[in-house]
């Protein structure tokens, strides 16, 4: 079983930035995919940020292209989410999720079948 812990929300102002990490412990593949989504009151589990763990393959989403970088540090078994130019927009919790290997699917959160349990981030215009 694989689990995930999210940490690093927090309130910051427009223009601001934070740096969520996903800690990633259990049994994993050499090359399992960790991806960030977020989710705003009333609306679907959005699609943010997707990497495997070798780094090799890395996807964003539109509004994440530009500002946020996903990054990993294998050492610490953890994912990282850079999130910079932060807009009221971006105000979510936001999930950590996992799966055994990368995919074309990396965008859909119904393919994830490991979910941390979400950081709040509100950013304040």
């Amino acid at each position: 079983q694989v689990q995930l812990v999210e940490s690093g929300g927090g309130l910051v102002q427009a223009g601001g930035s934070l740096r969520l990490a996903c800690a990633v412990s259990g049994r994993t593949t050499g090359n399992y995919a960790v991806a960030w989504f977020r989710q705003a009151p009333g609306k679907e589990r959005e699609f943010v940020a997707a990497t495997s763990w070798s780094g090799v393959n890395k996807d964003y989403a539109d509004s994440a292209k530009g500002r946020f970088t996903i990054s990993r540090d294998n050492a610490k078994n953890t994912v990282y989410l850079q999130m910079n130019s932060l807009k009221p927009e971006d105000t979510a919790v936001y999930y950590c999720a996992a799966d055994e290997y990368y995919t074309a699917n990396y965008y859909s959160p119904l393919r994830y079948d490991y979910w941390g349990q979400g950081t709040q981030v509100t950013v304040s215009s």
